[in-house]
């Protein structure tokens, strides 16, 4: 397995830092590597502190199930088949806002973005995603 590089982590913490700012809201940006581990963080100024866990977490948990965070909802909620996921893995989020980084096929990392609307956190990740991508 390849993990993503400092170098390109903070590419798109940096990408999703101006796209957060373009949209006016401060937020918190994680980018873990393939084993769920941290390599880069920002927390913007004036972004709420509850989101430094809940960014962190959000890019843990893409790795952890190798899916976007915002593809879980529908397979969590009572009587679904991963009804009380996240309870699991010291707690996961399951939420939009955590999507897979990958080069190629391969998966090497992923990014969690928290402070904003479910909304707003995507569409930073997105930009964070976009900037490896290019």
């Amino acid at each position: 397995m390849s993990a993503i590089t400092l170098s390109a982590a903070t590419k798109a913490v940096d990408a999703a830092v101006a796209k957060a700012r373009e949209i006016g809201q401060p937020m918190n940006i994680a980018v873990v590597d393939d084993g769920g581990h941290l390599v880069a963080f920002a927390r913007m100024d004036g972004a709420i502190k509850a989101s430094v866990d809940i960014s962190i977490r959000k890019a843990r948990t893409s790795i952890l199930m190798n899916a976007p965070t915002s593809a879980l909802m529908p397979l969590v909620q009572p009587g679904a088949e991963l009804y009380g996921l996240e309870q699991l893995s010291g707690g996961m989020v399951i939420f939009g806002g955590g999507i897979l980084l990958t080069e190629g096929d391969v998966v090497i990392g992923a990014i969690g973005v928290s402070a904003g609307s479910v909304e707003q956190d995507v569409s930073v990740a997105e930009a964070g995603v976009a900037a490896l991508a290019s």
